[in-house]
């Protein structure tokens, strides 16, 4: 499956944003081994589904660390038996587009 997330924490304590909060989400992605990417709206990890819910609890637990509230927007595309796909569903377009 690949997951796309997004978190941010809310409440008192946010303080002046949310990159420091949303880094250390990113960070949990990243050291998590699975393959994942992180854009400017985003961050897409592909995996089974229990390791990538896992990883995903755990971005949301350390992305609200020092806040009151967290808000979570996912979007999951689980297609069982298939991997690699985080690279290869960009590359199908990528071919379609440049075959124009």
């Amino acid at each position: 499956m690949i997951v796309a997330f997004s978190v941010s924490p809310s409440g008192p304590d946010e303080g002046d944003g949310v990159g420091e909060a949303v880094s250390r989400a990113v960070r949990v992605v990243r050291e998590s081994g699975l393959p994942n990417e992180t854009n400017a709206m985003f961050t897409n990890v592909e995996g089974d589904w229990d390791e990538v819910m896992d990883v995903v609890r755990r971005a949301v637990e350390a992305a609200g660390e020092d806040a009151s509230r967290v808000s979570l927007v996912l979007k999951a595309d689980i297609r069982p038996g298939h991997t690699g796909q985080l690279d290869a569903k960009v590359e199908r377009v990528e071919r379609r587009l440049s075959a124009d």
